[in-house]
């Protein structure tokens, strides 16, 4: 016969257990690398379904191109959600971003306008001239420990 008390306290213990594991996954910092000839991008990921969808990813090694000499564009495996994210944004100058019009990854090195079903994933912090130096090549994003 099971103790009620007993079983009342345990049922309570792994609820705190599991909300205490989920805050802490909500607020781990999500820092990537992006490597373009051997050259290194720091960035942080905002804290979004999409941007935790693409961290989930990594690693990656994707071919990376220019895209109307505005920013570089690179096609991501799968899809990823739009669930809770903004119908669009008016990206900025070092933001990585996801069209899910073409379900690519784009990262801005000039200003551009706002877009209809452009997600901002995150901000460049550091080599942003980095993503420049090459007119294409390929890009690896990890995540940063």
């Amino acid at each position: 016969m099971t103790n009620p008390v007993l079983a009342a306290a345990t049922a309570l213990l792994l609820m705190i257990s599991a909300a205490t594991t989920a805050s802490q996954h909500q607020g781990e910092t999500m820092n990537i690398k992006m490597t373009v000839a051997g050259q290194i991008i720091t960035a942080a990921l905002e804290e979004s379904q999409s941007a935790r969808d693409f961290f989930a990813m990594l690693p990656l090694t994707l071919p990376l191109e220019d895209y109307a000499g505005t920013e570089k564009i690179a096609y991501l495996p799968q899809r990823l959600t739009t669930q809770g994210a903004p119908k669009g944004m008016d990206p900025q100058v070092g933001d990585i971003t996801y069209y899910a019009p073409w379900g690519n990854l784009a990262i801005f090195y000039r200003d551009f306008g706002y877009s209809a079903g452009l997600i901002k994933l995150g901000r460049i912090e550091s080599g942003l001239a980095h993503l420049t130096a090459v007119p294409a090549t390929s890009i690896t994003i990890e995540a940063l420990e």
